[in-house]
């Protein structure tokens, strides 16, 4: 069985004590989805606000002076807003697993149907790894690391990736649905302007 889940990469987050958080690896990815638990959801926050992290410039309001709203301020005013990870790919019958590469965020997962409404096209989604998607016909390629030789792939029709894919965006708008119980509940007075940020991030 293939499945396609939305993932975002966690950064690492030794020392943050902001909300509470799970103990997901540094590095890894965590799928998205509606549902996760009250923490999991709290570290894919911690993760969009610390990717969006950025002193401002000079179009960008200066930073609050307290350590929560200093945290958040990236994710409040940054446009475009960052969401490091993509969409993983694993075909449970082999162990084969895409992931996405250094540099690829959610907000660029539109690339992916890129791939299904074009012929012979083919569409990288960051580096190191360097995944690729390549259409060949009815057949899409998904090779794990383009720069490797004899990477492995994952071959399947064009109409089952589209299935995938509106499945893996069904679960993202899942977990925007949870993500409002949980701003509403742990930053209730930023609970408006983070959700509207969780959905110009993950919205496509």
């Amino acid at each position: 069985m293939i499945t396609v889940q939305p993932v975002l990469e966690i950064p690492p987050y030794e020392g943050f004590d902001l909300w509470p958080i799970a103990g997901v690896a540094p590095y890894s990815f965590l799928p998205l989805s509606g549902a996760l638990t009250p923490n999991e959801v709290g570290t894919a926050v911690m993760a969009l606000a610390s990717c969006n992290d950025i002193d401002p410039g000079d179009d960008r309001p200066p930073r609050p002076d307290d350590r929560l709203g200093s945290f958040l301020h990236g994710l409040l005013t940054s446009d475009p807003l960052f969401a490091s990870g993509g969409f993983q790919v694993t075909d449970t019958s082999t162990g084969t697993r895409l992931v996405p590469g250094c540099c690829n965020g959610l907000e660029d997962r539109g690339d992916w149907w890129e791939v299904l409404d074009n012929e012979d096209i083919a569409v990288g989604f960051g580096h190191n790894p360097s995944p690729t998607a390549e259409r060949r016909g009815a057949t899409v390629r998904l090779t794990v690391d383009g720069d490797t030789d004899g990477s492995p792939c994952i071959d399947l029709p064009a109409g089952e990736l589209r299935h995938l894919l509106e499945g893996a965006e069904r679960e993202l708008a899942d977990f925007l649905r949870l993500a409002t119980l949980w701003t509403a509940g742990h930053l209730p007075d930023h609970s408006e302007r983070v959700n509207r940020a969780l959905q110009r991030a993950l919205t496509s």
